[in-house]
C-alpha cells in the first residue's frame, strides 16, 4: 500500500481512560492491527491518540476502542483527521515524569486491590446467607421428617388397635375363631 493511501487521525479520548491500563489497551490494540503512532495522556481525564495507517483499518480501531469493557469508561471519542506524515515506524506510549507515572501506577494497583477485596467481601456474604439458607432448609427438612415419622408412628398403632377391635367384634358375630387370629 502506498502513503498516499494512508491517513492520520488525532483521536480525543474523555472518560475514566487513566489509571485503568488504557494506553496499554490501546498500544496492544494498535499493535495488533499494524498501526503506528503514539498515545498519551492530555490532562487529567483525557487521553490523545494519533495513529497513522489505512482508512478502515483506523475506522476498526476507533470502534473497537468503543468496545473496551469497564474499568474504562468513555464519555466521548473525537476524531480528527490530519495530513499523513509517514514519520512513526511502529506505535508506542509516551508516558510522563517517571514518578508520576510509578505513583499512578501505585494507586491504580491499590484501587483495585481495594475493589477486589470489596468483593470478596460481597462473595463471602452471598455465600454465607447461602449456606444459612441451606441450614435452615435442611432443618426444616428435618423437621418434617420427625414430624411425619411422629405421625405415621401414631396412625399406624391406631390401625393395629382399630385391626384388633375388628378381629374382636368379627369373634364375637362368629365369622372368626379366635385360633385363625394372630
Amino acid at each position: 500500500m502506498s502513503d498516499s493511501d494512508k491517513k492520520q487521525y488525532h483521536i480525543c479520548v474523555k472518560g475514566k481512560v487513566q489509571r485503568v491500563w488504557f494506553r496499554d489497551k490501546i498500544e496492544d490494540l494498535a499493535d495488533d492491527l499494524g498501526l503506528t503512532g503514539y498515545v498519551q495522556n492530555q490532562s487529567a481525564k483525557d487521553v490523545v491518540i494519533v495513529v497513522e495507517g489505512e482508512d478502515e483499518i483506523i475506522t476498526h480501531f476507533v470502534s473497537s476502542i468503543r468496545d473496551f469493557p469497564p474499568p474504562v469508561k468513555i464519555k466521548s471519542i473525537d476524531v480528527y483527521e490530519r495530513p499523513y506524515s509517514g514519520t512513526f515506524s511502529e506505535f508506542t506510549i509516551i508516558r510522563g515524569e517517571m514518578m508520576e507515572e510509578l505513583s499512578e501506577r501505585f494507586d491504580s494497583a491499590i484501587y483495585y486491590l481495594n475493589n477486589i477485596d470489596i468483593k470478596q467481601d460481597k462473595m463471602l456474604e452471598k455465600q454465607n446467607t447461602g449456606i444459612g439458607l441451606q441450614i435452615e432448609t435442611l432443618n426444616e427438612i428435618k423437621g418434617v421428617h420427625k414430624d411425619f415419622q411422629q405421625t405415621f408412628t401414631e396412625e399406624l398403632i391406631e390401625i393395629r388397635g382399630e385391626i384388633r377391635e375388628l378381629g374382636t367384634a368379627m369373634i364375637q358375630a362368629g365369622y372368626l375363631k379366635k385360633a385363625d387370629v394372630q
